[in-house]
């Protein structure tokens, strides 16, 4: 689950909009926190949000994976979807997507 020093500033920048977005090292991976609300991680350079029953549907529309920590344990994973690459690439439509991703950790266990 290594993340890229580089990978990690290319989704920084592009989350500028969203707002002062932090970073924290976890688990070999990173976590991306708006305040203190964990919303989004960075898992082998991929950008995964978090989803609800309101935004899931759209990840799965566009074909986007499920975040897999355990491979035999696929339950614990359906919270966090990566995000298509046409949304990276642009700030202000990864910047909405984060707003609901926040929404969405805000709302659920």
């Amino acid at each position: 689950m290594a993340v890229s020093r580089d990978y990690l500033a290319f989704v920084l920048g592009q989350l500028h909009e969203a707002g002062a977005v932090a970073s924290r090292r976890m688990f070999g991976g990173v976590g991306l926190y708006l305040g203190e609300v964990f919303f989004a991680l960075i898992a082998d350079d991929t950008l995964y949000l978090r989803v609800d029953e309101d935004s899931r549907g759209e990840y799965l529309a566009r074909g986007m994976r499920a975040f897999r920590p355990y491979a035999n344990r696929p339950q614990l994973s359906s919270r966090y979807f990566e995000v298509p690459a046409d949304v990276l690439e642009d700030s202000s439509q990864l910047a909405a997507w984060a707003r609901r991703a926040l929404a969405a950790a805000t709302r659920g266990p």
